[in-house]
């Protein structure tokens, strides 16, 4: 297995999933973060050997910060101990994975305090692919994730549960015993350093934007695919309409929509019919804000990455320690709400254009049955697709406009985000879910039109991609495993996996 220094600059998303993907490859801190987190940690131990009151040090936390504690040790484990409280379902490994790397980064910046020990075990985890197991719910996104992230970094003092490489769950003294670690003592200061953060929300928002960015071009040229099915117009995709109104996403999206459609003999046939319905002609509008609003996150999120997100931080070339508020997860929590609903606006305006193509205009029998009435052909899916759009509106309320008074009124305002990232998450899915239902409409529409006036080529080639999934449709035959077998084939991979049409672009 090589071994190589992890990147010590600036994080972008694209080289946060290229460390996350990299599993043949053991990292280690580079010379320059080990110096900053050793110089800190001295600090912070040379200013607490003086007696001084220091929140979270020798202090409780939240509305005990008035209390004086002289067991460090001990305050430190406790404050674990008490704060992995999550309930629900474990997070998914690669948000747990992403949850280790970035608290591995935070910690590195060298204002947090921490042994370099205690980061280089974090690193240990996340090299070792040992993964906590970490329950989804609990945190109310300030003080930062705490619930999610004590569960996070249990296993350092030998408690909670891991998830092993080859698929056991343990106890973590178990696996500590049989990986030959020891369990660690944490120091002042260290275990709140460990669960102030926003890594949770963050790591959630990490791994969902490459699944985003590839369903952005799904969204473009499935949505090309269907209007050349339902042989629509390409007159909206026009680039002055868009050059006009000077929106980028939807001059990307109406510049991917005309590449799909490019040498298309059926768009070149002469219509009757001047517009087409708004699902499809207004694609660009569409489909492009909801670009322009990845876009904006994703530089939310960067910056976030590459953030300290503790509390208090400690400046040891300012000779001073402060408590501040850089856990609130408001930046995050607003991030993920606005995500949440562009997301969704892909899967709302497909499964219009699925109802569309199920409708038995435009030349194309009712619900795409070759013999309808005895057959019911894709009237149902549409159903399903219809049903994940309804839920998905209910989880767009906007986690960050609800408060929770805590910890008797000394953290009145939070930021939900935690929520919000949850709910981002599962709306995703259900949005992959629904495009790979039009995916299977526009095939089985293609399938159905007149084979003499050939298909756009890269739209040809999705449809040949995606019936080595899912048949051409002669009868009703059992939906769920096709839909699946859809779902999986758009999920795991790129349009450029599967096509020559457009091309991602920086």
């Amino acid at each position: 297995m090589q071994t190589d220094l992890l990147p010590e600059g600036w994080w972008s998303a694209e080289e946060f999933a290229r460390l996350q993907s990299s599993e043949e490859v053991t990292w280690q801190l580079g010379p320059e973060t080990r110096a900053r987190v050793e110089k800190c940690h001295a600090y912070l131990a040379q200013r607490a050997s003086h007696g001084d009151t220091l929140y979270g040090i020798n202090t409780g936390f939240g509305d005990l910060a008035t209390t004086r504690v002289n067991d460090l040790a001990g305050l430190q484990r406790n404050l674990l101990l008490s704060h992995a409280c999550g309930v629900g379902d474990p997070l998914p490994r690669e948000v747990v994975r992403a949850m280790l790397l970035l608290k591995v980064k935070a910690l590195g910046q060298g204002h947090s305090g921490v042994a370099l020990s205690t980061v280089q075990r974090l690193l240990d985890h996340w090299n070792e692919n040992v993964l906590p197991v970490v329950p989804r719910q609990g945190s109310l996104g300030a003080s930062g994730d705490l619930a999610p992230l004590s569960h996070l970094v249990l296993p350092l003092i030998g408690e909670g549960e891991v998830d092993m490489p080859d698929g056991r769950r343990l106890p973590c003294a178990e696996a500590l015993k049989e990986l030959g670690w020891t369990p660690l003592v944490l120091g002042p200061k260290e275990g709140l350093a460990l669960i102030n953060g926003t890594q949770m929300m963050l790591g959630t928002g990490l791994e969902a934007m490459a699944r985003i960015e590839r369903l952005a071009d799904w969204a473009d040229g499935i949505g090309a695919w269907s209007l050349e099915a339902w042989n629509g117009l390409a007159d909206a995709m026009y680039p002055s309409i868009h050059r006009v109104r000077n929106q980028k996403g939807a001059i990307r999206t109406a510049e991917n929509v005309l590449q799909w459609l490019k040498g298309s003999v059926r768009m070149a046939q002469p219509r009757t019919y001047v517009q087409d319905p708004y699902s499809f002609r207004c694609m660009p509008q569409v489909h492009g804000a909801s670009r322009d609003v990845v876009a904006g996150v994703k530089e939310v999120l960067e910056l976030e990455m590459n953030a300290v997100t503790d509390n208090p931080l400690v400046f040891p070339d300012e000779d001073r320690i402060v408590s501040g508020g850089n856990f609130h997860g408001q930046p995050l929590a607003l991030a993920m709400d606005r995500l949440t609903l562009a997301v969704h606006e892909w899967g709302s305006i497909s499964e219009r254009r699925t109802f569309k193509l199920l409708s038995g205009e435009r030349g194309l029998p009712p619900f795409l049955a070759p013999h309808a009435g005895l057959n019911s052909g894709y009237m149902i899916p549409q159903y399903t697709a219809a049903s994940l759009v309804s839920y998905n509106k209910q989880l767009c309320t906007p986690a960050s406009a609800d408060n929770a008074d805590s910890s008797n009124g000394q953290e009145d305002h939070v930021s939900m985000g935690a929520n919000g990232a949850l709910q981002m998450w599962e709306v995703l899915s259900n949005v992959e879910h629904v495009l790979a239902v039009e995916a299977m409409c526009a095939a089985q529409a293609s399938d159905l039109r007149d084979a003499s006036m050939p298909m756009a080529p890269a739209l040809e080639q999705l449809q040949a991609s995606l019936r080595e999934r899912v048949p051409f449709l002669k009868e009703d035959a059992l939906m769920a495993p096709l839909m699946e077998g859809a779902f999986e084939w758009l999920q795991g991979q790129s349009t450029l996996d599967v096509s020559d049409g457009p091309q991602p672009q920086a």
